[in-house]
C-alpha cells in the first residue's frame, strides 16, 4: 500500500510532518467535483459547504419547521411531515421490544460503566468563607444541570447507539432533564430499530428524524415541535461541523469534530498487528486517519506487511486502505523524546501508548482527547465499554479543546454575600480600582451604602 512513510532524519521531513498536520486540521472549503455539482443542481451556484450551511441555517432560522423539512426532501430524499418527523412513542416501544436481549444487556453494562465514571468526574459546589471580626463573607461556586441538550447522532454510513450512550449518559448523569435527539433519515440512522431501542432503554423519548445542517438548526434556534435547546453535543459530517460551529453563540456546542483518528506511540516491544489493526480500527470510519510514530525502525515494515494482510479480510478493508493512504503516515522518529515532541504537535483525538513503559512517555505528552496505556488497550475500548465519552476533539484542537464530560452539561455561577462590615474592609480598594479606571458610578455603589454608617 502506498501510506506515506516520513523519517525525521531526511531532509524533506518537516515538509511532509507539515502537509500531514494541515490534512487532519480542521478546514470547510474543500469540496470533491461531485458534490460540486450536487451543490450547483441544489442552491444554483457551486457554494462553499461553508456557504451551504449559511444558507440552510438562515433559512430555517427565517421558516421553521417548513425549511427543515424541506432540506429533508432535498438533501435526503424524505418526505416528511410535522407528524412523522418525531419518532413516536410506539415506535421506540416496539423497537425495544423487538430488540436482541443481548443487545439490551450490553447496553445496560456500558451505561453502568458511564454512569460510574461521570459521577466520579462531577463538581460538587465549593465554598469559601473569610471572617475578620464582624466581617463575614461568603463565596460559592453553584453548579446546575442545563435544562436542555441536544444531541446529534450519525447515521449515514454506519449506525451509532454507541454514540447515543457517550452523549446522553453524561448528559443524564450531570441531572439535564431534556435531551433532544436528532439523527437522519435513513436506515442506519431514524429508522434503525436498534438505535431506537437503545434510545427507549436510555429513557430518550424525543428523537427526531432530521440531520445535517438543518437538524443543527432547528436545534439552536427552535422550530414547531422542536423547542430550541441550550447545548449541541455529539459528531455528524462537515456539514454538521459547520453548522454547529455557524450557531455557536445561540447556543453552546461540545466541538467542531473532524473525521477519527488516531496515533501510535510504539517502541520495539509493540506487536506489529496490533499496531496495524489499531490503524485500521480508525481509518475504516472513512473518513478517518491513522498514524504510527516510532524510534524502532523494523517496526514500520513489520505494520506494512500487517496492514496489508489485515486490510485483505476486512469488510471495510478498501475504505480503511484509502484512508491509510491519504490521512494515514509511519514516522521514523530518532528517540522516544522526539516521537513525544511529534505526538503533541498534532494533538490527536486519540493517542495510544503502546510500549514498555507507557507511564513514562504519558508524563511527555499533554495534548491528546483520550489516552491509551499499553499493549492490551485498543481505542475500541474507549470506544464503546470504558466509561469515559468518546466524542473527542479532533484535527490537532486538542491543544486547547477537551473530550465531553457530565461537567460540560453544568452552568455554573459564583455566587457572593458580604455583610456591611466585609463591604467596609473592601471599600478602600473597590474605590481605588473605580478611580483608575474611571469607573465612578462603581464607587458611588459602595459609597452610598456606607454614608450612614455608624462607623
Amino acid at each position: 500500500m502506498k501510506i506515506p512513510l516520513i523519517n525525521t532524519a531526511s531532509d524533506d521531513a518537516r515538509r511532509h510532518f507539515a502537509a500531514l498536520r494541515e490534512k487532519l486540521s480542521p478546514r470547510g472549503d474543500v469540496v470533491s467535483e461531485a458534490g460540486r455539482q450536487r451543490t450547483i443542481e441544489l442552491f444554483g451556484s457551486p457554494l462553499s459547504p461553508q456557504q451551504v450551511v449559511e444558507r440552510i441555517c438562515a433559512d430555517v432560522a427565517a421558516c421553521g419547521l417548513a425549511a427543515v423539512l424541506e432540506y429533508t426532501r432535498k438533501l435526503d430524499g424524505k418526505e416528511l411531515t410535522t407528524e412523522t418527523i418525531r419518532v413516536s412513542q410506539q415506535e421506540l416501544k416496539e423497537a425495544h421490544a423487538a430488540a436482541d436481549a443481548e443487545l439490551l444487556e450490553t447496553v445496560r453494562r456500558i451505561r453502568d460503566n458511564i454512569v460510574e465514571f461521570q459521577r466520579a468526574v462531577l463538581t460538587d459546589d465549593v465554598c469559601v468563607q473569610r471572617h475578620d471580626g464582624d466581617a463575614t463573607v461568603e463565596l460559592r461556586q453553584r453548579y446546575l444541570p442545563l435544562k436542555r441538550v441536544g444531541v446529534c447522532v450519525p447515521g449515514g454510513a454506519a449506525a451509532y447507539p454507541s454514540t447515543v450512550l457517550m452523549t446522553a449518559v453524561p448528559a443524564q448523569t450531570a441531572g439535564v432533564k431534556e435531551i433532544a435527539i436528532v439523527v437522519p433519515p435513513t436506515e442506519f440512522g431514524g429508522y434503525n430499530r436498534d438505535l431506537l431501542a437503545v434510545c427507549h432503554e436510555l429513557g430518550l423519548r424525543e428523537v427526531y428524524r432530521i440531520g445535517g445542517a438543518q437538524a443543527v438548526a432547528a436545534l439552536a434556534y427552535g422550530v414547531e415541535g422542536i423547542p430550541r435547546v441550550d447545548k449541541i453535543v455529539g459528531p455528524g459530517n462537515l456539514f454538521v461541523a459547520l453548522a454547529k460551529r455557524h450557531v455557536f453563540g445561540e447556543v453552546d456546542i461540545d466541538s467542531i469534530a473532524g473525521p477519527s483518528e488516531v496515533v501510535v506511540l510504539a517502541d520495539d516491544t509493540a506487536r506489529p498487528e496490533f499496531v496495524a489493526a489499531d490503524l485500521i480500527s480508525q481509518a475504516e470510519h472513512s473518513p478517518g486517519s491513522g498514524v504510527l510514530i516510532t524510534w524502532h525502525e523494523p517496526l514500520i515494515a513489520a505494520v506494512q506487511a500487517e496492514l496489508e494482510k489485515q486490510l485483505q479480510s476486512l469488510p471495510r478493508g478498501d475504505l480503511a486502505r484509502q484512508c491509510l493512504e491519504e490521512y494515514g503516515a509511519l514516522i521514523l522518529a530518532r528517540d522516544a523524546d522526539e516521537a513525544a515532541e511529534l505526538t503533541d504537535l498534532l494533538a490527536p483525538e486519540h493517542l495510544h501508548i503502546s510500549t514498555a513503559d507507557p507511564e513514562a512517555l504519558l508524563a511527555k505528552n499533554q495534548n491528546a482527547g483520550a489516552i491509551f496505556l499499553g499493549h492490551f488497550t485498543p481505542v475500541a475500548l474507549g470506544d464503546y465499554v470504558a466509561g469515559p465519552s468518546h466524542v473527542l476533539p479532533t484535527g490537532g484542537t486538542a491543544r486547547f479543546a477537551n473530550g465531553l464530560c457530565a461537567t460540560d452539561f453544568l452552568k455554573r455561577s459564583s455566587v457572593i454575600a458580604y455583610n456591611q462590615a466585609a463591604l467596609r474592609n473592601a471599600a478602600a480598594d473597590v474605590r481605588l480600582m473605580a478611580e483608575r479606571e474611571g469607573l465612578t458610578a462603581h464607587s458611588a455603589s459602595v459609597d452610598i451604602r456606607l454614608t450612614n454608617d455608624p462607623e
